[in-house]
C-alpha cells in the first residue's frame, strides 16, 4: 500500500479478502434508539474483514486487503485483527481521511438500521493499483472482493486489477454487498449525492459486470442480484450470474434460506436456521467465511451451505459480528442439535438485513 510491506509469504494465505474496514460502535441496550442510547461497545467491522474474521475463527490462514485512517481508531483495527489471527500486512494508514465509524441501532428481529460515517472518503476506498501485491493475490486459495469496493476510484480500478490477476483460476469470489448509499442512491456517496436509488443501480450495474467477468464464484442476496443481473427471483437471479461468468451462484433469500447452482448443474437448496436474533448484520459475513471453509475443504455443496447457515444463525444471535463469529465446534453443535427452538429465522442469508439509513 503506501507504505512499504512484505512480500509474498512463503505459504500461500488460505483466503485474502479486500475492501471495507471499519469500527463498529454498537448500543449495548436493544430497542432504544440511537438519541436515547447511553452505551456502546465497540468492534471491528467492514464485510471482507469480517469474512476474514469468521474464516479465521475456523483455522483458516487469512489476510486483508484495506486502508485505515492514521488515528488511534486505525491503531485499533490493527490490533483487532491481529488478535483474530487475521494478517494486517496489507492494511496501511491513509492521512488525509479518517478511519470510519458505523452506528447501529437494534430493533429485533429484522430491523436495524446503519448509521455510516465515511464521508469525505472512506480510506478503504483509497486502495490504488499499483500497490497490490498480485503475486500474493493469485497465490491465494481464495481470493474475495466486494461490490462497495466498485463504487469510487482507486478502489474499483484497484479491485478489477485484483481480480483480473486471478485469472479466474481457483475460487474468486465477488460479494455484489450492495449498498446504494455508496454509489449515490437515497441520500448520496461522497463526493456526489442526490441520485434516486434506480439510477445509483443503472450506475454501478456495468461495473458489477466487469467484476463477474473475473469471478468464479458469486454472492448476494435479492436486492444484490438484482443491481448486479436485473433479476431478483432465486432461480433466474442464479443463472444470470452464470451467465455473467461465474461457476458458482449462491443466492441468500434470507428467512427461506439459500440456494446455490454450480455451472455443472449442481444445485442445492437449504432452509433456514432457525435463531432467537439479537442483532442480524454480521449474520452475513459468517456465512461466507463459514462458506470459505467449506469450499476450501472440499465438502459436497449442500454441506457447505448448512454449515454456512449455522455460522451465520449463531452470529446473527449475539450482539457483535467480529467478536461473534462462531468455532466449528459451534456450528456442528447448532447442527447436530436440530437447530433448536429459536423464535426468528436467520437463515442463510444469513439473517443479514442491509437495512440502510441515508446518513453518513
Amino acid at each position: 500500500m503506501s507504505q512499504p510491506s512484505p512480500r509474498t509469504s512463503p505459504t500461500p494465505f488460505d483466503l485474502i479478502t479486500m475492501g471495507r474496514l471499519g469500527v463498529d460502535l454498537y448500543p449495548l441496550q436493544t430497542g432504544v434508539p440511537l438519541a436515547q442510547a447511553e452505551t456502546f461497545g465497540k468492534f471491528l467491522g467492514g464485510s471482507p474483514a469480517n469474512v476474514a474474521v469468521a474464516a479465521a475463527r475456523l483455522g483458516r490462514r487469512t489476510a486483508l486487503i484495506s486502508r485505515t485512517g492514521a488515528d488511534p481508531f486505525g491503531d485499533y483495527l490493527h490490533g483487532a485483527l491481529r488478535d483474530f489471527g487475521v494478517s494486517d500486512r496489507w492494511v496501511t494508514p491513509v492521512a488525509a481521511y479518517q478511519t470510519p465509524l458505523t452506528f447501529c441501532e437494534i430493533f429485533p428481529p429484522d430491523d436495524f438500521p446503519l448509521y455510516f460515517y465515511r464521508r469525505p472518503k472512506a480510506p478503504d476506498l483509497e486502495i490504488h493499483p499499483g500497490e497490490l501485491d498480485l503475486d500474493a493475490i493469485r497465490a491465494a486459495r481464495i481470493f474475495w472482493a466486494t461490490g462497495t469496493g466498485l463504487c469510487e476510484e482507486p478502489s474499483r480500478a484497484a479491485t478489477l486489477a485484483a481480480l483480473a490477476a486471478r485469472g479466474r483460476r481457483g475460487l474468486t469470489v465477488l460479494d455484489l454487498d450492495w449498498r446504494p448509499l455508496f454509489w449515490g442512491g437515497e441520500g448520496g456517496a461522497s463526493g456526489a449525492g442526490g441520485r434516486t436509488g434506480p439510477a445509483a443501480m443503472a450506475a454501478a450495474r456495468p461495473h458489477y459486470a466487469a467484476a463477474l467477468a473475473h469471478a468464479t464464484v458469486a454472492v448476494g442476496n435479492a436486492d444484490e442480484c438484482e443491481v448486479a443481473t436485473g433479476e431478483r427471483a432465486p432461480h433466474a437471479a442464479a443463472r444470470a450470474l452464470l451467465a455473467a461468468g461465474v461457476e458458482l451462484a449462491v443466492v441468500k433469500r434470507g428467512p427461506e434460506g439459500v440456494l446455490a447452482v454450480h455451472r455443472d448443474g449442481t444445485t442445492a437448496e437449504v432452509p433456514p436456521v432457525e435463531v432467537e436474533v439479537v442483532n442480524g448484520l454480521g449474520a452475513g459475513d459468517a456465512f461466507g467465511g463459514a462458506l470459505c471453509h467449506g469450499l476450501l475443504a472440499g465438502w459436497p455443496l449442500e454441506r457447505t451451505l448448512r454449515f454456512a447457515g449455522a455460522a451465520g444463525a449463531l452470529v446473527a444471535s449475539r450482539l457483535s459480528c467480529s467478536a461473534a463469529m462462531p468455532t466449528g465446534e459451534e456450528i456442528e453443535e447448532l447442527l447436530g442439535s436440530g437447530a433448536g427452538s429459536a423464535s426468528a429465522p436467520s437463515g442463510a442469508d444469513a439473517g443479514a438485513p442491509r437495512t440502510e439509513v441515508p446518513r453518513s
